[in-house]
């Protein structure tokens, strides 16, 4: 292809660009309770599935890193009730909101471009923590130390990825058990699994920071959901 040509193209993409980021951006507040509907739903869902869960230890060596130990597959089996293992477990507030809801109150969440992720139109959402946020659960607690963005799947209106950045460092047992550093990443993916359904498939987790207040540490953490299968719960 001459120069003239891929200049051409470069116009004509750049044209096609620009009308599909011209379409209205959707309106806010059904957008976002559709998407918290659905998130609800899927954390309820996935209990009554079977999967299989890598994970890569987070093991403290001489040298200060975590995330060096072995790689572990752990297969997941919903007990009668459709509630898998205690860590699957939908947990709720004392107020009765579930673990959704108390992130979602503790997050300032705004629309703010449409993008193309994967083949498929997306909203993408920018979030923070709320001044006044008052989380009362240990995820809650969790995000309001970060800022970020969320790829939402704009005909699904299912969460697609979430990439997210410490705004501050983060304690663990008082400062006295560890610190990450303000930087620390962390990189969520979910796709469709089953119908309609979306479900994680992925995280992942870099940061440096200390451990017993001395030592130095690198985290890298890698988690991975696979082998989805519905259950007769």
């Amino acid at each position: 292809m001459s120069a003239a040509a891929r200049l051409f193209a470069a116009v004509l993409l750049l044209q096609t660009t620009g009308a599909r980021d011209s379409r209205p951006l959707p309106d806010p507040q059904p957008f976002f309770e559709a998407v918290r509907a659905n998130l609800a739903r899927s954390q309820d869902e996935q209990n009554r599935f079977a999967y299989k869960e890598r994970r890569t230890d987070l093991n403290l060596n001489p040298f200060g890193r975590m995330g060096t130990g072995e790689t572990r597959v752990i297969a997941v089996m919903p007990v009668e009730g459709g509630k898998a293992v205690v860590r699957r477990e939908l947990r709720m507030t004392e107020r009765g909101r579930s673990i959704v809801d108390d992130v979602v109150a503790t997050l300032d969440v705004k629309i703010d471009h449409r993008d193309v992720l994967n083949g498929r139109d997306a909203i993408v959402l920018t979030f923070k923590a709320k001044r006044d946020a008052q989380p009362r659960t240990r995820e809650g607690r969790l995000v309001r130390g970060f800022a970020g963005e969320i790829w939402i799947d704009e005909l699904a209106k299912e969460v697609m990825r979430v990439d997210a950045k410490a705004i501050d460092d983060l304690t663990f047992g008082f400062g006295m058990l560890g610190r990450l550093n303000e930087g620390a990443t962390v990189s969520v993916r979910r796709q469709r699994i089953d119908g309609d359904l979306w479900l994680p498939v992925s995280i992942r987790f870099d940061g440096e920071g200390r451990a017993l207040l001395f030592r130095k540490l690198t985290v890298n953490f890698a988690l991975d959901w696979f082998d989805y299968q519905r259950t007769s719960f």
